[in-house]
């Protein structure tokens, strides 16, 4: 019988179950425009399609990740019955997290992420300032 070799690990000491010894830090993209989860649907609408972008990442008044919305969902809630030009991102349900860590194996996060159905998730930092954006490849 032989031995079975440690699971390498990461830098911080966590487990790299996938072998490749990369994050999701490694692997995240720019996170493009942050806005204020305050903002008006209709400005972060505008925001979007003016900044040519399928997503914006939502700042709490602290300007930690409070959440990820794309054109979509903001179209979608433009036309309910209770809409108005004061509905705020933050009154909208959208993906609140939980979010990427940084340190996150890749492998790891990336199975995170479609368990919840997703195609994008902020990667935040150990205080949860979004660093940058992880997308799925199809």
């Amino acid at each position: 019988m032989t031995p079975t070799p440690p699971r390498p690990r990461q830098a911080d000491g966590t487990d790299d179950s996938h072998g490749t010894g990369l994050t999701a830090r490694d692997a995240m993209h720019a996170p493009g425009p942050q806005v204020d989860d305050h903002m008006a649907v209709d400005v972060a609408l505008s925001v979007l399609i003016g900044a040519r972008v399928p997503h914006l990442l939502l700042r709490d008044e602290d300007g930690r990740c409070a959440g990820l919305v794309t054109r979509a969902q903001l179209a979608a809630h433009r036309g309910r019955t209770w809409y108005s030009d004061r509905t705020r991102l933050r009154d909208i349900p959208l993906d609140r997290g939980p979010f990427t860590s940084s340190m996150a194996a890749l492998g790891e996060a990336e199975a995170a992420i479609r368990d919840r159905a997703l195609e994008v998730s902020p990667v935040i930092d150990q205080h949860g300032y979004a660093l940058g954006i992880l997308a799925l490849t199809p």
